[in-house]
């Protein structure tokens, strides 16, 4: 299932999570390949309420998708870089479908402070980097200006056990 496959409507309230939901959520960010059986082992649970626990999780909205972590930089995307972009009020969302359409995009977020949009980016050199740049984004009417961070190097944190995480359920290696 790709990333943003949401299932369910946003309006619908959040089922609270208890903490064997919590723990398969922590087994899930650590390896999203994990068997239900597996799963099932490590939470303690019989493996149909394990696979009902992650449907439901799923059907909730609070498991997106799955996917893979990727080393950008040996998939040929070898420039990264964050930007800041200060838009016209009121323009998020038409702002939004403009960056989601964007090679290499591969976060965005409403934020507050001095800009309002932060972009993660990621290219193949910082030859297409600066074509995004000057080309792309700063042709967005609604994009008033933008401030460029290159990334020198980045590390994937995993999830790994929480607070109150029993001992029992460590991170699949």
């Amino acid at each position: 299932m790709a990333e943003g496959g949401d299932r369910t409507e946003q309006t619908t309230p959040a089922r609270p999570l208890d903490p064997i939901d919590r723990d398969i959520l922590r087994i899930l960010q650590t390896d999203g390949r994990a068997s239900i059986r597996s799963v099932a082992e490590r939470v303690h649970v019989s493996r149909a309420n394990a696979y009902a626990r992650i449907n439901r999780l799923i059907d909730d909205g609070v498991i997106r998708g799955f996917s893979a972590r990727v080393n950008h930089e040996r998939a040929g995307q070898g420039a990264s870089a964050y930007i800041t972009l200060k838009i016209v009020q009121n323009t998020w969302r038409t702002v939004r479908e403009q960056l989601q359409a964007l090679p290499g995009a591969a976060h965005i977020a409403l934020v507050s402070g001095d800009f309002d949009v932060l972009l993660l980016v990621h290219t193949p050199d910082n030859r297409t980097l600066r074509e995004l740049v000057l080309t792309r984004l700063q042709s967005i009417p609604e994009v008033l200006s933008t401030h460029t961070l290159l990334v020198f190097e980045e590390t994937d944190l995993d999830p790994g056990p929480g607070p109150g995480t029993p001992p029992d359920v460590e991170p699949l290696q």
